[in-house]
């Protein structure tokens, strides 16, 4: 896997070239794992699973102990627990797990984040479940991204969402909050304030059917629209502004997952949302390429903005379904490279074999102080995982080896 990263010095008259010369292109080639095939999931120090649980997405810091902290969602698994594809709407918690290596021997320490309904508050807004870590070190101090959510209740009869199940009723109320704690000592005690209210909520309610509380007919859809889930944060070197990335759900007149933008002054807000979209790359009959769990973060050496996500459809990697990777000069329009295609649906071990996953999403990366990527995170399964009840799911932990050019 190559990923061509372009950065070019702009040529003033006669000037032969930048005063301090750029790479052309960072050169980003996935190293072997060290793992193995057992049963149905992949086993070995490149992989954290669990097997009283599924293991899903996980986000990286390097701390200031050098050692490298994971949190990641994870949920019960079992006869008694829904599938998958339900499970981690209702039950999903966000687990610590901490290692010496920034790409092996990640250790579960314990749950450190859960449904406030566990412990008494089915009121709250993160009530029923926590999901997508982000975790992100401004200032010297840790932000914790994550979605939560709530079951608003079974609908009135005749309204547009009475025929909407639990799992569905709470799907449709995520919302972005943070929690900010100095060291993971304190955040392992639980020794941190947690938001009575989310970050980022949606501003817009737009579907034609099966919707709780929908927006007033005619209302132009935001890109903050039903849900806001997947955050990745950056902040942003021109002005110092931090930049909240989410996913959004839109049907025109299909579903399609779209993205936008919320700009804040300070790392645990208030931010507020931008009405373009962003990462709207085009399919052919010209609605926007569906595409989630974005990662975004800034080059320094580079001068510009890159992201990572998943695309659904092969129409940004321009290729097969996978993960693709854009680049923007000022975090808000963003454009393909020479070569979008990051990474297929694949990992290579260490005994030479390319082995073929049915899941490759969530991608998380550790950056380097220059900001190129060293390692990546993703969410995996060798199998479809979405009827499974077996906790057949993990997180796969990639080395990058990283060549630049000029």
């Amino acid at each position: 896997m190559v990923i061509r990263l372009l950065s070019t010095c702009l040529l003033i008259t006669l000037i032969v070239g930048c005063t301090t010369p750029k790479p052309d292109s960072l050169h980003i080639t996935a190293q072997p794992i060290d793992a193995t095939v057992t049963g149905d999931i992949l086993i070995g120090p490149s992989v954290l699973n669990d097997p009283n649980r599924f293991v899903w997405g996980g986000s990286v810091v390097k701390g200031n102990d050098g050692k490298y902290h994971m949190l990641y969602s994870t949920w019960e698994c079992g006869d008694s627990i829904p599938a998958f594809s339900n499970s981690w709407v209702l039950n999903s918690k966000i687990a610590y797990a901490v290692s010496d290596f920034p790409d092996r021997d990640f250790k579960m320490q314990k749950v450190v984040l859960q449904g406030r309904a566990l412990a008494g508050d089915t009121l709250a807004w993160d009530a029923q479940m926590v999901h997508n870590p982000h975790i992100k070190n401004f200032n010297d101090k840790y932000y914790l991204y994550y979605i939560g959510s709530k079951d608003p209740g079974i609908q009135p009869k005749g309204s547009p969402g009475a025929e909407l199940n639990k799992r569905n009723r709470v799907q449709q109320n995520q919302k972005i909050g943070v929690i900010v704690f100095d060291n993971f000592e304190q955040l392992l005690a639980g020794n941190f304030k947690r938001p009575n209210t989310p970050l980022l909520a949606p501003r817009t309610r737009v579907k034609p059917n099966n919707i709780i509380n929908p927006s007033p007919e005619g209302t132009i859809t935001k890109p903050d629209n039903i849900i806001v889930v997947n955050p990745s944060v950056v902040q942003r070197p021109s002005d110092g502004k931090y930049l909240l990335y989410f996913k959004g759900n839109v049907y025109i007149p299909s579903w399609r997952g779209v993205h936008g933008v919320a700009i804040g002054d300070r790392p645990d807000g208030p931010f507020t949302s931008l009405d373009s979209f962003v990462f709207d790359i085009k399919m052919e009959d010209g609605s926007i390429a569906s595409a989630e769990d974005p990662f975004v973060w800034y080059h320094k050496t580079h001068e510009k903005f890159y992201v990572v996500f998943k695309d659904f459809s092969g129409r940004i990697t321009e290729g097969e379904p996978g993960l693709a990777i854009l680049e923007s000069q000022d975090g808000i329009v963003y454009t393909k490279p020479v070569d979008p295609f990051f990474m297929k649906k694949e990992v290579l071990l260490k005994n030479g074999d390319t082995l073929k996953v049915n899941r490759l999403e969530r991608p998380q990366l550790l950056i380097g102080n220059d900001g190129s990527p060293t390692t990546l995170y993703c969410a995996s399964a060798l199998v479809n995982v979405g009827n499974r009840k077996d906790g057949s799911s993990f997180n796969v932990q990639i080395p990058l080896e990283i060549t630049s050019t000029k």
